[in-house]
């Protein structure tokens, strides 16, 4: 009669016990331990993109916006950035798409501009060289301090470290070249 009985499947970490209850490997449990730290985590990311949500719509800086992409997924967020007046960047509106890893805000967000670019430490597809976003990252740096940075940037790159060679080659060697590339750019992204 137990040869009739239907075959149920074990969860995984039961499958590995053995019969006498020890272990059966040196993972046990750790499946179940290692989901429920990144469930655990991606709460805690949910929570601080709630904060930084609130934090930017009641006192965000002047010049930029964020906002997640969709009410489904707080995990990734369209923002803009304002050109600096009296500069190059003035008359700009530029778009960016932030992603946020599960970590957040222990890992940094990855941050590209969604339109062409014309910047020392903008790379082709958009992503920024920036210190504060790779090795310099602090988990207390929020939404609106990262693109307060990056308008910063606009008006003030790190030739030392370009991400658009061809940009750092400009910026040094003749800005007012530069500086008409730059407003083009600008123009443009009322398009864009």
């Amino acid at each position: 009669m137990a040869d009739d009985a239907p075959v149920v499947p074990r969860p995984a970490a039961a499958a590995a016990a053995s019969s006498d209850g020890s272990s059966g490997g040196t993972g046990s449990g750790t499946g179940a331990a290692a989901t429920g730290a990144s469930v655990a985590r991606r709460k805690v990311a949910m929570l601080r993109l709630a904060s930084d949500l609130r934090r930017m719509a009641d006192d965000a800086a002047p010049g930029v916006s964020a906002s997640p992409v969709s009410e489904d997924n707080i995990f990734q967020w369209n923002a803009t950035v304002v050109g600096p007046d009296e500069s190059p960047w003035e008359g700009g509106i530029f778009s960016l798409r932030l992603t946020f890893p599960d970590q957040y805000p222990e890992k940094p967000p990855r941050i590209r501009f969604t339109c062409d670019m014309f910047h020392p430490n903008v790379y082709p597809d958009g992503s920024i060289c920036l210190d504060i976003i790779q090795d310099l990252w602090k988990p207390i740096y929020t939404v609106d301090m990262l693109l307060t940075s990056i308008q910063s940037l606009l008006t003030d790159p790190n030739i030392d470290s370009p991400a658009n060679v061809e940009a750092a080659r400009l910026y040094r060697s003749d800005m007012k070249q530069y500086k008409r590339r730059v407003r083009r750019n600008a123009a443009k992204t009322v398009e864009c």
